[in-house]
């Protein structure tokens, strides 16, 4: 299991057969080690939704937290175009209304729009990643476009209810590696600020 089809078939059916508790268990881990994260100089961070049908990591309590201990900070969401692979970021305010998409990822309803290099920190969703920060997510390639469009010294958090794989071994020059990925047991640093 080194190529990303097999690693996303494999960890997709990992999660998806999580017993409810234990998720529970491994998204307030997850949360406890995200608080340790250095936020200085973070002006704007981008944050996705989960998709509840896929217990993807529960990140409501990792907003709820933000908005909580950083105020000043200015949390972001994303809007997809799933035809062009595009995505469109908003600043989520309390009263920004959202709505879920076809795929059940909620999305800001609108808002004001902001350009991802307004962006200082990316917490990325993925399926699995490796040693090296390569990770996998679904396939679409949408938050590889995203991060190029992104600051070169933009942050990206990936956020992980599993442990890493030792290698993926069919990444190309299209694939954004990124700088830390938290598990609930722990904090992976693969590039320096």
């Amino acid at each position: 299991m080194t190529t990303k089809k097999d690693i996303r078939k494999f960890f997709l059916e990992e999660r998806l057969n999580l017993p409810d508790e234990q998720a529970q268990a491994l998204n307030r881990r997850l949360l406890e080690q995200v608080q340790e994260l250095d936020y200085t100089g973070v002006g704007t961070l981008h944050l996705f939704l989960p998709i509840s049908e896929k217990k993807e990591v529960d990140t409501w309590p990792l907003a709820a937290w933000l908005r909580e201990r950083f105020p000043a900070i200015r949390l972001a969401l994303s809007r997809a175009d799933m035809k062009t692979g595009e995505m469109f970021h908003y600043a989520w305010e309390a009263h920004t209304a959202l709505v879920k998409n076809k795929f059940g990822i909620p999305e800001p309803a609108g808002g004001d729009e902001l350009p991802a290099t307004d962006i200082d920190l990316v917490f990325v969703p993925l399926l699995a990643f490796d040693r090296e920060g390569q990770r996998v997510g679904y396939g679409k390639g949408m938050y590889d476009r995203f991060l190029k469009e992104c600051r070169p010294d933009v942050r990206t958090v990936g956020l992980s209810l599993f442990e890493p794989v030792e290698k993926i071994t069919d990444t190309d020059a299209w694939d954004v590696p990124l700088h830390t990925v938290v598990t609930p047991a722990h904090i992976y640093h693969f590039k320096q600020f």
